[in-house]
């Protein structure tokens, strides 16, 4: 077994740090443009969340959006990830508006108040989505949305249907499928009471 082997650099199922390598590339900053993607979504003065951040891609974009009186709360399984993407924000002038949490598998962690909560290209790795959506549930604030796109490679469109079944059963409802390359998607909001 070589010295990357996932059970040692991350819990199981999960993209282990070193093979986010191969996605979080120049590349994907010409598919994955985080203004463009996010940009209808988060403003100025936000608190927006980052789910499995990874590498920082979309955090230290959003750090951009949310400008000086904003913050990203940046979250991982992965220490190791957490770090790159806190070098990779200091590089970029942006780590001061990111605020980075190790999570665990079976909890998040959280407690902040979100306007705006993305989950990109993770969600098919929460063991027990149904505690998952009920936790972001009571994060969001009452206008706030949730974004959750899933790899094509990796989540079929009924996949993706289970899961918005699951967010659903939450409290939560879709109300648009953005169009973001290599993804399928849901946009969630708080149901009505």
């Amino acid at each position: 077994m070589t010295s990357h082997s996932i059970s040692s650099s991350a819990p199981q199922g999960v993209c282990p740090w070193w093979l986010a390598y191969t996605f979080d590339n120049p590349v994907r900053r010409l598919i994955h443009r985080p203004q463009k993607v996010l940009g209808n979504y988060v403003k100025e003065g936000m608190t927006v969340i980052d789910l499995g951040c990874g590498m920082g891609h979309f955090s230290i974009g959003m750090a951009g959006l949310v400008g000086s009186t904003g913050k990203v709360i940046a979250v991982d399984l992965q220490q190791k990830m957490l770090d790159i993407m806190i070098k990779r924000a200091r590089r970029a002038g942006l780590a001061g508006r990111i605020d980075p949490r190790l999570s665990r598998a079976d909890d998040i962690g959280l407690e902040d108040p979100a306007d705006f909560i993305l989950a990109f290209w993770m969600v098919h790795e929460v063991p027990d989505q149904q505690k998952f959506f009920n936790h972001l549930k009571t994060l969001l604030i009452s206008e706030g949305r949730i974004l959750i796109a899933e790899p094509k490679m990796h989540v079929t469109a009924e996949d993706l249907k289970r899961t918005v079944d699951v967010a659903q059963s939450c409290g939560l409802q879709c109300i648009e499928k953005p169009d973001i390359r290599f993804s399928r998607t849901a946009l969630l909001c708080p149901g009505p009471n």
